[in-house]
């Protein structure tokens, strides 16, 4: 009824791929986020918003697909846009690094994802305060970063941090504390502690 472009149909292809995502289902995810960025694209143009967002979704699956090379070029054309669109401090345009860092650590350049990273770090904790949770989030994927550098004291302190902040923030009980918890649990059985 409303066409194959309609922008809530673009909407609605895009939470359907983010549920296949969750399923493990990256192949057909992959092609609904392709669709959508495609439409998206033509509807909209290529700095705008939501095509952006839908091509950030995109260069995560193809990075979680073993693509580094294509996401991470698409991911930077996307923290380009947001940068554009919201300014170096903009919250899409921090979680773009974010995920930028996630595919660049993919690549094994810990170096650079640790850059990108505390400067996120920094900028939300800023910006947002320690406590939000992309302030958290970015904490605890520098926390990996560092343990895949070999910083396993600044890794495990910062880890535990993160812990202690996510119970104080959302509570034991909450999916992210535990999730935060549970690598921590991770780092001390990798470092026999």
């Amino acid at each position: 009824m409303l066409g194959e472009e309609h922008p809530d149909k673009l909407t609605a292809m895009l939470d359907l791929a983010d549920c296949l995502w969750a399923q493990g289902r990256l192949i057909a995810a992959r092609r609904l986020e392709e669709q959508v960025v495609a439409g998206r694209r033509r509807l909209l143009g290529e700095e705008h918003f939501d095509t952006l967002k839908a091509s950030g979704k995109l260069a995560v699956t193809m990075a979680a697909q073993g693509e580094l090379a294509a996401a991470r070029a698409l991911q930077e054309a996307v923290v380009s846009g947001m940068r554009c669109l919201f300014g170096e401090t903009g919250v899409e345009t921090l979680r773009a690094i974010n995920n930028l860092a996630g595919t660049v650590s993919a690549q094994g350049d810990f170096e650079t994802a640790r850059e990108l990273l505390e400067a996120v770090v920094a900028t939300t904790s800023r910006e947002f305060g320690e406590l939000h949770p992309d302030s958290l989030t970015a904490m605890g994927n520098l926390a990996a970063v560092l343990w895949q550098q070999g910083d396993q004291g600044e890794a495990y302190a910062l880890q535990q941090h993160v812990v202690e902040q996510q119970r104080r923030a959302l509570g034991e009980g909450h999916q992210a504390a535990r999730a935060a918890a549970a690598v921590l649990e991770m780092m001390e059985r990798d470092a026999g502690v």
